[in-house]
């Protein structure tokens, strides 16, 4: 089951936004929100806020009671580029420059699937059943 939720016209440069998004790909929705909860980078506040959003749609989209956010995994974080707002600033000699406010639209997918990169993690290995345990090693004298 997969649940979306979109943050558009988010006035931050989409090149800084992906590096903050780039860290929660394939990650547990609890361990995503604590990696952003200490990123010093403005992108991170948003991307919480959309992270947040998606992991209530998906419970509403489930049905109330049937779903935890425990159980939901990143499953992709795109940040795409939005409009470009034109401003001039003043220069030398009577003249203008022109300066970019980009825009950004972030869009955060979450799901109950563990995706494959987190099964092959040491972390995801503890998702998994517990192996039987062996005997108990000889000493050697």
């Amino acid at each position: 089951m997969e649940a979306l939720a979109v943050a558009r016209f988010v006035v931050i440069s989409p090149r800084k936004a992906k590096l903050t998004a780039d860290l929660i790909k394939g990650k547990p929705v609890n361990e995503a929100i604590a990696i952003l909860r200490f990123t010093p980078r403005k992108a991170a506040e948003t991307i919480i806020k959309t992270l947040q959003s998606a992991v209530a749609n998906a419970i509403d989209k489930e049905g109330s009671g049937k779903l935890d956010a425990d159980e939901l995994f990143v499953k992709n974080a795109v940040v795409d580029p939005g409009p470009i707002m034109p401003r001039w600033r003043a220069r030398a000699y009577g003249r203008a420059s022109k300066i970019r406010k980009r825009m950004s639209h972030i869009k955060v997918t979450v799901s109950t699937e563990v995706p494959r990169e987190y099964k092959e993690s040491r972390r995801g290995r503890r998702l998994e059943a517990p192996k039987k345990k062996r005997g108990k090693k000889k000493k050697k004298k």
